[in-house]
C-alpha cells in the first residue's frame, strides 16, 4: 500500500486541480455571460431612443416652418447611431469608441432639434410632441441604469480574470477583458452658463 500512496496523492491532486479549474471556468464563463446579457439591455435601451426619436422627428415634420436643416442632422445622426452596433462578444475598446460616437453624434442632434422647438408655440403645445419628449427624458434615464449596470457586471468579470490564480485559467481558456462605457469627451467640465440680465 506504501509504493501506491505517492500515486494515489498525485492523482487525488490531479482531480483537486481539475475540479478547481473546472469551477473557475464555468465561474468565467456565467460573469461573461451576465455582462453579454447587459450589454443587449443597453443597446436596447438605445433602440428605444431611436425609435422615439423616429417618431418625433414625424410629428417636428408636421411644422411646416421648421427648420429643415435641424431635422435632417437628427434623421442622419440617427441612421448612423443605428447602424452602429457590437456584438456583444466583442466589446473591444476601438468598438466602445465608435459607438460611443455614434450615439453622442444623435444625443448631440436631439439636444439641438429640441432647443429649436422652444421658438415654435404650437409644437411645444402639440400633445403627441410632449408625450415623446417626456418618455425620451425616461429613456435617457433608463439608458445611463443600463450603462452603468454594464460597467458594474463587466467591471466585476475584468478584475476577477485578473485575480491571481483565476487569470491562469482565463488565459488558458481565452477569456478577455471587456471594454467599459465611459462618459463622453470634455463631460467632466462644467459648461459654461451664461445669463442675460438687460
Amino acid at each position: 500500500m506504501k509504493k501506491w500512496m505517492p500515486l494515489i496523492i498525485i492523482v487525488a491532486l490531479i482531480l483537486i486541480g481539475l475540479n478547481w479549474g473546472v469551477g473557475v471556468n464555468n465561474m468565467l464563463v456565467e460573469k461573461q455571460g451576465l455582462a453579454q446579457a447587459q450589454w443587449a439591455n443597453v443597446e436596447s435601451s438605445y433602440q428605444r431612443r431611436n425609435d422615439l426619436i423616429g417618431n418625433l422627428v414625424k410629428t417636428v415634420q408636421g411644422a411646416a416652418d421648421f427648420e429643415r436643416t435641424t431635422l435632417k442632422e437628427v434623421i442622419e445622426a440617427r441612421a448612423k447611431a443605428t447602424s452602429t452596433t457590437i456584438d456583444a462578444s466583442n466589446l473591444t475598446a476601438e468598438n466602445m469608441a465608435q459607438f460611443q460616437q455614434a450615439q453622442s453624434g444623435l444625443s448631440g442632434a436631439l439636444s439641438k432639434l429640441l432647443v429649436s422647438v422652444e421658438r415654435y408655440p404650437e409644437l411645444k403645445a402639440n400633445q403627441n410632441f410632449l408625450e415623446l419628449q417626456t418618455q425620451l427624458e425616461g429613456t435617457e434615464n433608463r439608458i445611463n441604469v443600463e450603462r452603468n449596470r454594464f460597467n458594474g457586471l463587466a467591471g466585476d468579470y475584468n478584475i476577477t480574470i485578473k485575480k491571481v490564480p483565476t487569470n491562469i485559467i482565463a488565459g488558458l481558456r481565452g477569456f478577455d477583458g471587456m471594454a467599459l462605457y465611459k462618459s463622453d469627451a470634455g463631460s467632466e467640465n462644467a459648461p459654461d452658463v451664461e445669463f442675460d440680465f438687460e
